[in-house]
């Protein structure tokens, strides 16, 4: 093919003109020959000149003639060219691609004579022949006339495609079209035009191109395009390639680009979304630099900025209907109109969810209802709400909950400070962790509830502006410490077990989530030196209340007043036992010495006065005796156990007493 595609118009023409010499000698072979013929016989002259003009008005073979189709056989159609006899071509030749036969009597046809007579004396004719003739003189022609030619391209062969002119001729894929083909089968059996590059009659070959007629097409119309092209003008052209950042588009010879963002006031994602290639469009020229050719074109400038009526038509309070376009993490963004795009945040699309993201509530494609809460027009922003299209439950739920309504519901969360507890659709009430127990010590709420128990509370605040439901536990029953005060008034004794030892004291429980603390100046001083060694967890101890703080809860308890209390209530005790076994002494030593006069004025001395006893003496005697305690002992330092006793507290306190 490339020794094809070398070869030059020069010497095609030379081919067919050595050719045509050819010819013309033949023919003066045959004029010698005739006088040769007339010097030997004069007579014979007139009948070879006449014969030889008949045979060259005849047929020779490789003309071209013209006939007429006389008959139609099963393998042949016979054709009259005005010679002797008709000539036959093979029917084949007149058979379409699909068989059928194209051809009848009478019907005119150019023929190739390929034989003047055979064996048989019959005249062999060929129409295709005939037609490749042709059509060569037509190639002939249009490449001297730098014309085109029609033809269909057949097939895809190596380094082009194959071409059907009348010939087979070669088109290659650098002439197909002005840009690279990708896609060499979509051009089959479609018909162009075509510019003959070169031929060879010789061997058969023909380059063609496509590429220069619409080169020349294309400089035409620049030439035309250049004339009106200027800022601001407003042009027709054809969408010609699609990039990710925009259009080029054919203005007509000359190519302009429009910009992804001068195609829509409003959101695209790829031009492919509005344009596809060979689509017609129009654009304005915004613009054109004549020494690089380059034209910058816009879309969207063809029609008015729809933000310069925004605020008028979208004021604050309007209801607007739009189509979620994307989603952020902070939330979803609605046109509302082709170049307006308002924010959906994601704090306004719930009135009581919680929304951690928006494709929870909304996803692209959807057409919602929103708000607008704000606008401006300067910055072309637009803030929309989606629950405010509905009523605010928290406007009612303070009628619906009043402070004080004891409310039931399903434990929904559990945290480390409280539990939340379902109330409405949406709406959670917090019982914080110091609003579960009056008393109980709590350190997680997950140890007295579980997720999805049904438990009651009382509404305790509604804060509206903060969205916020507080409930208590513990308000369902009465606060124990409300007793506190009247139950454990300072100087109580009371009884409680050692919950806890710390540096600065100990925690003594009374009851049930009542505590006390001994602080470490009220513990009594122990012979170690730490007041804190006596004690243990779990050790059941009495004190004194010293005081009572009912708004903080706190209880003051003293172990040290106690034991100065006990001593004191001893030592009075046994003082008290002293002056009474006193009295009792001297009234009984007076009844007896008045028992003892009264006998001696009788004149009767008795038998226990003789023997040194008082007579009459009554059984409470025996007693006394026992109150006194046993004689005192003649040994020097005896000392009865009685008196030991009585000096013990004597010496403690400084007082002496004489019996």
């Amino acid at each position: 093919m490339d020794e094809l595609t070398n070869q030059t118009e020069e010497s095609i023409q030379n081919n067919t003109e050595g050719e045509q010499d050819d010819s013309s000698v033949d023919r003066g072979a045959v004029d010698s020959g005739a006088d040769r013929g007339t010097e030997e016989s004069a007579g014979e002259e007139k009948s070879f000149m006449e014969l030889y003009e008949e045979s060259m008005k005849s047929p020779q073979e490789g003309d071209l003639v013209s006939g007429e189709i006389v008959q139609i056989d099963k393998d042949f159609v016979l054709v009259d060219i005005g010679y002797k006899s008709e000539g036959q071509i093979q029917i084949n030749e007149f058979l379409d691609a699909e068989g059928n036969l194209d051809a009848k009597v009478g019907d005119q046809v150019d023929v190739l004579l390929e034989r003047r007579e055979d064996e048989d004396g019959l005249i062999i004719l060929s129409k295709e022949k005939a037609a490749k003739i042709k059509v060569w003189d037509q190639i002939r022609d249009i490449y001297k006339g730098d014309g085109t030619i029609q033809g269909r391209i057949v097939s895809r062969i190596k380094g082009g495609m194959s071409v059907d002119i009348g010939l087979q001729a070669f088109l290659p894929g650098s002439q197909i079209d002005l840009k690279p083909v990708r896609d060499f089968d979509s051009l089959i059996n479609t018909t162009h035009d075509f510019k003959i590059l070169k031929y060879n009659r010789r061997r058969g070959n023909i380059v063609l191109s496509r590429r220069a007629i619409l080169e020349e097409e294309r400089a035409a119309q620049k030439k035309e395009t250049l004339k009106i092209l200027e800022e601001g003008a407003v042009l027709d052209g054809v969408v010609k390639n699609i990039t990710d950042y925009g259009l080029f588009v054919d203005l007509g010879g000359i190519d302009g680009l429009l910009h992804i963002t001068d195609m829509s006031w409003g959101r695209v994602g790829h031009p492919s979304e509005m344009y596809k290639i060979g689509d017609p469009i129009q654009v304005k020229v915004l613009n054109f630099d004549p020494e690089t050719e380059k034209v910058s074109l816009g879309l969207k400038q063809l029609k008015p900025d729809p933000w310069t009526e925004a605020d008028q038509k979208y004021p604050v309070g309007t209801k607007i209907h739009g189509r979620v376009v994307s989603l952020a993490d902070y939330g979803a963004f609605v046109e509302v109109e082709q170049g307006i795009e308002g924010l959906i945040h994601i704090s306004e699309m719930s009135w009581t969810r919680k929304i951690r993201h928006p494709s929870q509530v909304v996803k692209v494609g959807d057409e919602v209802e929103a708000m607008v809460l704000n606008i401006d027009t300067e910055s072309k922003r637009i803030s929309l709400g989606l629950k405010q299209t509905e009523p605010n439950p928290w406007e009612v739920i303070g009628e619906k909950y009043p402070v004080g309504t004891t409310i039931e519901g399903k434990i929904k969360n559990i945290t480390d400070f409280g539990i939340f507890i379902g109330i409405d659709e949406g709406i959670d009430g917090l019982v914080h962790i110091s609003d579960i127990s009056w008393t109980k010590r709590i350190k997680h709420p997950s140890e007295l509830y579980k997720k999805g128990q049904e438990v009651q509370a009382v509404v305790l605040n509604i804060d509206k502006a903060n969205e916020r439901f507080s409930l208590g536990i513990k308000q369902l029953a009465t606060d124990p410490w409300d007793e506190v005060p009247e139950k454990y008034r300072p100087g109580t004794k009371i009884t409680g077990r050692v919950t806890n030892i710390t540096d600065f004291g100990v925690f003594l429980e009374l009851e049930e989530g009542i505590e006390g603390l001994i602080h470490v100046s009220e513990l009594a001083k122990d012979k170690s030196g730490n007041p804190l060694s006596r004690f243990k967890v779990d050790d059941v101890i009495q004190a004194k209340v010293i005081n009572v703080n009912r708004s903080e809860k706190k209880i003051g308890l003293s172990v040290r007043k106690l034991e100065e209390t006990d001593e004191k209530e001893i030592y009075s005790n046994y003082m008290n036992s002293r002056r009474e076994a006193t009295s009792n002494l001297g009234e009984l030593l007076r009844e007896m010495q008045s028992q003892q006069a009264s006998t001696a004025e009788e004149g009767e001395p008795s038998e226990e006065l003789e023997e040194g006893k008082p007579s009459g003496e009554p059984e409470e005697d025996q007693d006394l005796r026992e109150a006194k305690g046993p004689a005192p002992s003649d040994e020097p330092g005896e000392q009865t156990p009685g008196e030991e006793e009585a000096q013990t507290p004597e010496e403690e306190s400084g007082d002496s007493e004489t019996d």
